[in-house]
Parts: structure tokens; sequence; C-alpha cells
């Protein structure tokens, strides 16, 4: 697997790649659904999220056959915002044009209680958004991209951290080293939030 960091030019075809991977998502498939049931919004949507984490140099991807982003992991450093104040008002102005206002309002709770969840007492890197094209889905390409970032911090000796908004996932997480801290429920649906936790894992020992 050919892994790379992201350039401000891979920002469209990863978007469409989250919004692909997330559509049915337990807690952001209905928390971002329109009324009428379209996702043509999804896209811009996560557009913004991209760009808020592009210029920090976090994110990495794998490279599909057909210029298409296979899988990819957005990463943020430390005390590190997901948006700028613009890029979180364009995105909010977004959503209470698509969404009905107490869907809006479930909206915007959902992201307090994200941000109350959110552990601020350690420097950390924060796993914003992993997500894998479907027609890549089942060959193991995001773990391994997982394994490859993960692998780079624990030798800067930083530990990670996410919140898982899928329960099928929760397993693979745990297999790189998470481990359950804490977790809530979307306000939409009730659907199960996992916060999850990664010490800096040991440097293996060297044979002699």
């Amino acid at each position: 697997m050919q892994t790379r960091r992201a350039e401000p030019q891979d920002a469209a075809a990863i978007a469409t790649t989250i919004a692909l991977a997330f559509r049915t998502d337990p807690v952001w498939g209905p928390a971002l659904e329109a009324a009428d049931g379209r996702t043509d919004h999804l896209e811009t949507f996560w557009r913004s999220f991209v760009d808020g984490a592009l210029p920090h140099g976090f994110v990495r991807l794998a490279d599909g056959p057909d210029g298409e982003v296979a899988t990819v992991a957005v990463w943020l450093p430390p005390d590190v915002a997901e948006l700028t104040d613009a890029q979180e008002a364009a995105v909010d102005a977004l959503m209470e044009r698509t969404l009905t206002p107490e869907r809006f309002d479930a909206y915007r709770r959902l992201w307090e209680r994200f941000e109350q969840a959110h552990p601020h007492e350690t420097p950390h890197m924060y796993l914003s958004l992993l997500a894998t094209h479907p027609d890549h889905r089942g060959r193991g390409i995001g773990q391994a991209l997982l394994a490859e970032t993960l692998a780079r911090f624990d030798e800067q000796g930083i530990p990670s951290y996410l919140e898982s908004t899928n329960p099928a996932n929760d397993h693979r997480y745990r297999r790189a080293g998470f481990r359950p801290v804490g977790g809530f429920r979307s306000v939409v649906d009730g659907a199960v939030v996992t916060t999850m936790w990664r010490d800096v894992a040991p440097a293996p020992l060297s044979r002699p």
C-alpha cells in the first residue's frame, strides 16, 4: 500500500470519499440528512473539515487506482481546532439551510457533546476522521494506514484520541491499541459514540 501526505489539490477527492463513507454512519447519517433525504450537501460539509486540517500537515491517504482516494486519515495536532471561525460559520450556515429547525438544533447539540467529551488535559493527536471509499472496503487498507500513522506518533512519544461513531469499527481501533474511555449518545437517534484513547506504545526491544 502506497501512502502519502495529502496536498490541497487532494481536498475534493478526500471529501468525496468521506461523504460516501459516512453517508450511512449510525451517527452522522441521521444527523446530516436533509428532511427530504437529500445528501448532495455532504461533500461540501466534509470539505470544510478537510480544508481545516490540511494546513497542519497530518492528513494521510492511500490512492485508489482510478484517481479516487481509497482511504484517508484526517489527524489534528494538539490544541488545534477542526475549523477556523470562518469555516465554522460557513458550515453552520450550510446546515441551517439544509436541516429543519429541530434537526439543526439537534445538530448543534451533537457538536456540544463531542466537545464536552474531548479530553484536554494531555496533549494528543486527534483522529478527526478515518474513511475508506466503499469500493475499497474489506481490504484492510484503513487499518494499515492507521497503523502506519500511529507508528509515527509512537516515535514522537505522543498519544492519540478518537471518537468511534460506529460500534462495528470499535474492534479495529482496539486492535490498533485504543481503549474505550467514555462515550455519549447522538441526539437524533441515540446512537452510541465511544470515546477512545491510545497511549504511546513502548518501543520494541532490540535483539543483542
